[in-house]
């Protein structure tokens, strides 16, 4: 999931909100404001607006934390991590790597509701040394914002353990079965599987509460059993695409037939004789001393369609020492993480140092309609 706005850096992890996260906000804010509103009407409207806003953002940030757990995991177990993303939902660690033993995928799955768990005990625990109890209503808005802190991540902690995956709990499940049967890919099926009947339950339930009177909160829930359907089909068909794909490197993929064109061309000459004739993606670069980087349609974009007739193709291009390489044995799904990663649809495959070719996204394509149509 990309986020819309960046919001910096945590130990080296990119932290972004989608837009998403705003309608999200919105709601609990109003929701918090009118809670507070009913309970203590006494504290007036600038102090209920101020205490529900403070409440919504700090439990993002606990939500952030809940994520950081997830990705602290994943790093010391040598799995990088792109970014944190914060949506409708709540919040996503972009892991670029599944984890390639059970007992990783155990502890990244079970570290977010630990903490979310974690931060929930220490924010009612906060609450009652300042005077709270569990039996009355809380009558100041620094008790009261722990208080709610304190049930909405406790809140987060046990369905983050529902069993159905993606849920972290889905996760837990995946390592237990991984660990039982020896198989990663019979765990994900099996997860994903749990987490889409899960997904169907939630979203008949909700539809149930709704008609019986429940409004928005009924409708919510058939939204998150929606989500969390679409989500377990997702990671059900990345483990077919995954198994399809199993024992494929980058070099039994390369297209060694790269056109080679002339760095000095205008980017208008180049898209008339190329791009328009041979509908090709990727072009090799060449200069007085070879071959210098590559241009593809996306590096054509992004040029001014103005300047297209007094910029040159080597202007435009993307150079060979800012381009990500494979190397011919490596893994092809790897390979697709790395073009995920940089946002490319061809990633040069060379060997010591030179080019043989390329992998592209339209290849592994092929080769999966090919294995798909095969397997019929």
């Amino acid at each position: 999931m990309k986020a819309h706005i960046k919001l910096g850096r945590i130990l080296g992890i990119e932290v972004g909100l989608h837009a998403s996260w705003f309608i999200i906000a919105l709601l609990i804010t109003l929701s918090l404001a009118d809670q507070f509103h009913t309970v203590n009407p006494q504290w007036g409207n600038a102090v209920i607006w101020a205490t529900a806003i403070a409440t919504g953002l700090l439990f993002f940030v606990t939500i952030i934390l809940h994520e950081l757990a997830h990705a602290i995991v994943a790093k010391m177990h040598k799995l990088p991590v792109r970014s944190i993303t914060l949506f409708a939902l709540g919040g996503v660690a972009q892991i670029e790597r599944e984890a390639g033993e059970p007992s990783t995928e155990f502890l990244m799955g079970i570290a977010g509701p630990i903490m979310s768990a974690l931060i929930g005990f220490i924010c009612f625990a906060l609450a009652w040394a300042l005077g709270w109890t569990p039996a009355e209503i809380p009558d100041t808005p620094l008790v009261a914002m722990l208080m709610w802190l304190g049930l909405i991540n406790l809140s987060l902690a046990i369905f983050n353990l529902i069993p159905g995956f993606p849920l972290d709990g889905g996760r837990v499940l995946r390592g237990i079965i991984w660990w039982l049967t020896g198989d990663g890919v019979r765990a994900t099926r099996i997860a994903a599987y749990i987490g889409q009947v899960i997904a169907f339950a939630f979203i008949i339930l909700g539809v149930v509460r709704f008609f019986m009177g429940a409004g928005f909160g009924g409708l919510w829930m058939a939204f998150i059993g929606w989500f969390l359907l679409e989500a377990a089909g997702a990671s059900r068909s990345q483990v077919e695409v995954n198994e399809r794909l199993r024992g494929v490197s980058a070099g039994d993929l390369i297209e060694r037939e790269c056109v080679v064109v002339d760095g000095h061309d205008t980017i208008q000459n180049f898209v008339n004789k190329y791009l328009l004739r041979t509908g090709n993606q990727c072009f090799l670069v060449r200069d007085g001393q070879g071959i210098e980087g590559i241009i593809t349609p996306l590096e054509v974009l992004e040029t001014d369609r103005a300047h297209w007739n007094d910029t040159t193709v080597e202007q435009a291009m993307r150079p060979l020492d800012k381009l990500p390489v494979a190397a011919p044995e490596t893994p092809i799904t790897e390979a697709i993480e790395i073009m995920e990663r940089e946002k490319v649809n061809e990633l040069p495959v060379a060997r010591e140092g030179r080019i043989e070719g390329f992998v592209t996204r339209g290849g592994v394509m092929r080769l999966l309609q090919t294995r798909a149509a095969l397997e019929m």
